[in-house]
Formats: structure tokens, C-alpha cells, sequence
């Protein structure tokens, strides 16, 4: 079998710290930025059989431990980004878009009940790999169907009844990553979506450290309650370790302050845990997903 002619960039020992949202992580054996979907899909058949591969976004929602990354990392932020509206009326969105350029597409085309993917600071894949939500709405409540690459570099539809989805957690095939999305919308008025998303948006700058790196949530709110409650009312916020800070505008939010490691942010985070337990009983789950290796 002739492979293709590659179109991407692969970069060796690119450091991550600029493609996190934390602004902190070690740096990866390998950073694929792909053409497109179908350059991508070449690339991930020349790897050997047994090669890791990780797939980044925005990088949101992830801590990059300040030892790197082994293997092949894939981001796709700004490369897997074409959206469209499909024949049968779903709109069709590839992996790397941003989730809030795809609210703002849909209200643009008088489709609603995308508005809350406004609040959610990652990609389309991202938040199909962990059912992202904000605002009381969650991704895969609007998902038609989802396009699957596995590590052969096949293609695959897959239904959302393939999937058990759940709070913050999805679990799906085995060796397979998400390539795109379809999703099923209600026809409403533009004008009307667009104000709920400026609305949403103000909510969130007001109430979410929007202007510091962070990663959004940290930890999953456990049932019937607020994992920002449980933090405040332990009176975590401002507690720093390092340049790792709780923020004092959200206390589900750590920020970097300038100049923190990941191992800064990690601590906090088991520092946290550690005291929410021992003041109220509740063990905190991460919503952030933790990566990489310690530094050597």
C-alpha cells in the first residue's frame, strides 16, 4: 500500500506549556499538527503498532505533568475545523473546532439548545471525550451520531447508543478517538440564541476567572451539591502552593499566577481534596484530566 504524501508539521520534543490552557507542562516526543482530517488519518497509519498517541484540543481540562509526554501527541486545535450544516439538517463539526464557535454557528443559523457550549472552553472533541456541560446543558444530549478513528486509521459512524455516557465521563471503543460530530438541533430564532449566549457569557466573566490560565472546572460537583461550595466553605480560596492559586473569583478554579509548575497545580489539587474530606467527608473527583510524567 502507497501511503500519502503527509501535509502536516511533526515537531520532536516540542514543549506544551503553550498549547495548555495552565500555561505549564513538560514537553511531548512527538506533536503532530495536522493538514486535515484526511492527512490526519494518513499520519496515524504510519505509526508503529504500540506508539501512545494523545489527542489535545484547546488543551483545557488537562494538566501536562511537567515531565512531558511519551509518545505522539495529536492537537488539533485550528486544524480539524470545518462545520457545516449537513443534508438532514444536523450540523456537522470536525474535532478541533471550538465548542464556542460552534454555539455561535448555530444561533447564526437559527438552530437552539447549542447555547450553553458557549460556556465550555475546549474543543468538539474534548467535550465529546468527557461530555463536557455548562449552563445546565450536556454535549452528547444534542449528538446525532460521531465519526471514529481508530489506530489503523480507519474510519468508523458510530451511534450514540455505542457509547455509555454519563456525568463528565464517556466510555467508548477501545483504540478509537473522536474525529467529528453531528449534531441534532431544534430550529428556533437567531436573535433569541444569540442574546442567550451573550447572557451566558457575561454569567461566566463575572462569576469564572476568565482572565488567568486555568483550566475551567477542576473538580466534578458530587451529587446534590457544589464542589465550589464545598471549597469556599473550607476557606480554600486564595490558597496557593507555589504560583498555583485557588481562585478567590470561583473556587472550582485554580490559576496560574504567573509562573506555576504543574507539579504546583497537582499539589493544590490533592491538597484540596485532602481538606474537603477531612472537614465535610466528601471526596472530590478531578474533572481534569492529568497526564504526562513527573520531572526526572
Amino acid at each position: 500500500m502507497v501511503m500519502a504524501e503527509l501535509k502536516g508539521r511533526l515537531l520532536s520534543n516540542e514543549p506544551l506549556i503553550k498549547y495548555t490552557s495552565w500555561r505549564v507542562g513538560g514537553s511531548a516526543d512527538r506533536l503532530y499538527l495536522p493538514f486535515d482530517k484526511d492527512d490526519l488519518c494518513e499520519f496515524i497509519k504510519t505509526l508503529p503498532e504500540n506508539e501512545p498517541v494523545f489527542w489535545m484540543g484547546l488543551g483545557s481540562n488537562l494538566l501536562v505533568r511537567d515531565g512531558g509526554i511519551r509518545g505522539t501527541v495529536i492537537n488539533t486545535k485550528g486544524r480539524l475545523k470545518e462545520m457545516q450544516l449537513a443534508e438532514d439538517g444536523s450540523v456537522y463539526v470536525e474535532a478541533g473546532v471550538p465548542c464556542a464557535h460552534v454555539a455561535r454557528f448555530c444561533a447564526d443559523n437559527g438552530l437552539v439548545d447549542a447555547e450553553f457550549l458557549a460556556g465550555i472552553p475546549g474543543t468538539m472533541g474534548g467535550a465529546l471525550r468527557m461530555n463536557a456541560g455548562a449552563f445546565g446543558g450536556e454535549t452528547w444530549r444534542i449528538v446525532k451520531s460521531v465519526e471514529m478513528l481508530n489506530a489503523k486509521g480507519d474510519v468508523t459512524q458510530r451511534d450514540p447508543k455505542q457509547f455509555e455516557v454519563n456525568y463528565r465521563s464517556v466510555k467508548s471503543v477501545n483504540n478509537e478517538w473522536f474525529l467529528s460530530v453531528n449534531l441534532s438541533l431544534t430550529p428556533g430564532d437567531s436573535a433569541t440564541s444569540i442574546q442567550k449566549i451573550k447572557s451566558l457569557l457575561d454569567a461566566r466573566s463575572k462569576t469564572q476567572p476568565t482572565n488567568q490560565p486555568s483550566c475551567g472546572s477542576v473538580f466534578k460537583n458530587p451529587e446534590g451539591d457544589f464542589a465550589a461550595r464545598l471549597i469556599e466553605v473550607t476557606k480554600l480560596k486564595g490558597y496557593r502552593i507555589g504560583g498555583a492559586c485557588v481562585s478567590e473569583k470561583h473556587a472550582n478554579f485554580i490559576v496560574n499566577t504567573g509562573n506555576a509548575t504543574a507539579s504546583d497545580i497537582e499539589n493544590l489539587i490533592k491538597y484540596v481534596k485532602r481538606k474537603v474530606q477531612y472537614m465535610h467527608g466528601v471526596e472530590l473527583q478531578t474533572e481534569v484530566c492529568m497526564v504526562g510524567e513527573e520531572k526526572a
